[in-house]
């Protein structure tokens, strides 16, 4: 992990010192609500529909059990409403698509109290909200996965620190987000992004960066556009540069739907890329922002092999246990190190919302992280927690303590591994709940044998077309649409993230017109009732949909809207 310098720590604490004496004198009148605002975002501060949220940045989704320790104890003594009509809620973080981790009940009068808590474990909430470059992500297997070409750990850091305040993106025309992929298998959904980058190795063996521009979610899903095959390590900071200058420049600001870097480049197309071109051979010639080797050598020194951690020969394990096998072919992964495993520690559990972590969890996390990991866990986009250092040998005591502490359902990347956003429940631009949906979706599906059958499949819910919850990523995705001021929801099939076992990037279609609160449930379970009757031995679910097409899908869900109208 990253290792903050003096430095570092310097500007975090002096930050949170400066946080408070801003929220000091809002509270007394000293700052408006208007001039208070942009001083709280920057710091990751939103006023939701409840109460206040905080998001937490986790950087590339790299934590210590340290740092979840801490936030576990701001859940616990912050994140509690203690009196009024919500008195008891809280006491718990939701674990985000982007890696990072968010509060929904911490009082604003308390929010200075808990940067300085952060800024002593060296997280903060800077550029986590607002028009500027957010949170870096990539994968959560990075630095352990087998397929790894490079580790895109160090530019991550290195991206993260250069971008962090930078005067020329502190006020983008939107939000703008980048991902990193140093693998042959893109698990950070990067062609999703506003900058997606994957790193490669030409045939000298040289690194650079194949560079990916203008996708995002949203009222518009589209997929990214490669601008350049190939960039030097050295040279990237000076290309990302020149891509967002060039859409600083040019980039809506009339019209707030239309300010993404993606649509700039889906109007202009090969009239941007050559605008972006030319910018960065303009940078060139100038004193550009090359990446020092000593800088690279610094930063990736942090992301060396722990100590603790020697290849070892492989051992037999006893499988006898059909609950352990299960969990050994579900929830655990390939590792580089011979003898080491990553393993899954699933949030997804009946009764709790997908990405939610109380403080109690967050504890029982670190400590499984303190005794079978090298203190070290990794947030994933699919908001569960993985834990990157685990001794094949250790797995069966793993397997025991992550079971007693509700980490070990075997669900990893099967129907019941939903994502969710936390939707109408708490954030105030939603437009329907997605929480209720996704509860009733594990009530539905409890039956392990059920949930193993039906194999890999993508469900992803958003309660809003800001598409938080990634549903047009989703083999099948469900987004909250606003109807007379009832909720509704839109159905989508086919969406894919990028991944190996989803294939290419794509955006799903819409199935028919939306469907009741009352109706949604029943029509994802047609769709999954049509997937048992038209598949083949051994087909996925997105495998089986691409081959026979959507109208099958389409017939039964839309059957459930009849039915239901008819009754």
């Amino acid at each position: 992990m990253y290792r903050y310098t003096d430095f570092d720590r310097h500007f975090v604490h002096q930050r949170a010192a400066q946080y408070r004496d801003q929220l000091e004198r809002h509270l007394r009148g000293q700052l408006g609500a208007d001039e208070f605002r942009p001083l709280r975002l920057q710091n990751g501060w939103y006023v939701q529909r409840h109460a206040p949220m905080l998001r937490v940045a986790v950087p590339y989704g790299e934590l210590s059990s340290r740092q979840l320790r801490q936030l576990a104890r701001i859940a616990r003594e912050f994140d509690v409403v203690r009196e009024g009509p919500f008195a008891g809620q809280g006491g718990y973080g939701h674990f985000t698509t982007r890696q990072n981790l968010q509060y929904n009940w911490i009082a604003l009068k308390d929010s200075a109290e808990v940067m300085d808590l952060l800024a002593a474990v060296d997280m903060h909430g800077i550029q986590t909200s607002g028009n500027c470059i957010r949170n870096i992500t990539s994968d959560a297997f990075a630095g352990i996965a087998p397929d790894e070409i490079v580790d895109p750990r160090p530019y991550c850091e290195i991206l993260r620190q250069w971008s962090t305040l930078h005067p020329e993106f502190a006020f983008l025309p939107r939000k703008f987000k980048i991902a990193v992929s140093g693998a042959e298998e893109d698990r950070a959904a990067i062609l999703w992004h506003d900058i997606g980058l994957q790193l490669r190795k030409n045939e000298a063996g040289e690194v650079g960066f194949e560079v990916f521009v203008g996708g995002g979610m949203g009222r518009t899903p589209i997929i990214a556009s490669r601008i350049a095959a190939f960039v030097p390590w050295q040279q990237i900071l000076v290309y990302i540069e020149a891509i967002v200058r060039v859409y600083n420049l040019y980039g809506r600001r009339d019209n707030l739907y239309k300010a993404r870097i993606k649509i700039l480049v889906k109007a202009e197309g090969q009239k941007y890329f050559d605008a972006v071109n030319a910018e960065f051979a303009a940078l060139l010639a100038e004193q550009p922002s090359l990446i020092p080797e000593a800088e690279l050598a610094r930063v990736s020194a942090c992301f060396e092999v722990p100590e603790g951690v020697k290849p070892e020969a492989s051992v037999p394990l006893d499988t006898s246990d059909t609950a352990f096998a299960r969990w050994l072919s579900r929830n655990v992964h390939g590792h580089r190190v011979a003898g080491y495993r990553a393993v899954t520690l699933s949030l997804k559990r009946v009764g709790i919302a997908p990405g939610d972590c109380t403080a109690e969890v967050m504890e029982a996390a670190a400590s499984l992280a303190e005794q079978y990991s090298q203190g070290e866990l990794r947030v994933t986009h699919r908001q569960n927690l993985v834990l990157p250092w685990v001794r094949e040998a250790d797995l069966p005591a793993l397997f025991q303590a992550a079971r007693a502490a509700g980490f070990a359902t075997p669900n990893a990347g099967r129907l019941t591994d939903q994502i969710a956003c936390p939707g109408g429940d708490f954030c105030a631009l939603a437009n329907a709940r997605s929480l209720p949906l996704a509860a009733e979706i594990a009530e539905r599906y409890q039956d392990l044998d059920e949930v193993e059958d039906l194999g890999d499949i993508d469900l992803h819910i958003s309660g809003c077309i800001n598409s938080c919850g990634h549903h047009h990523s989703g083999h099948i995705g469900v987004l909250g649409v606003d109807k007379d001021g009832t909720e509704w929801y839109q159905l989508t099939l086919g969406g894919s993230d990028g991944s190996r076992l989803s294939g290419a990037a794509q955006a799903g279609k819409v199935v028919g017109p939306s469907f009741a609160a009352d109706e949604i449930a029943d029509a994802v379970e047609a769709v999954l009732d049509t997937f048992k009757t038209e598949r083949q031995a051994g087909e996925r679910f997105i495998e089986t949909l691409r081959r026979v097409g959507h109208e099958p899908f389409k017939l039964a869900a839309n059957a459930v809207r009849t039915s239901t109208a008819r009754a």
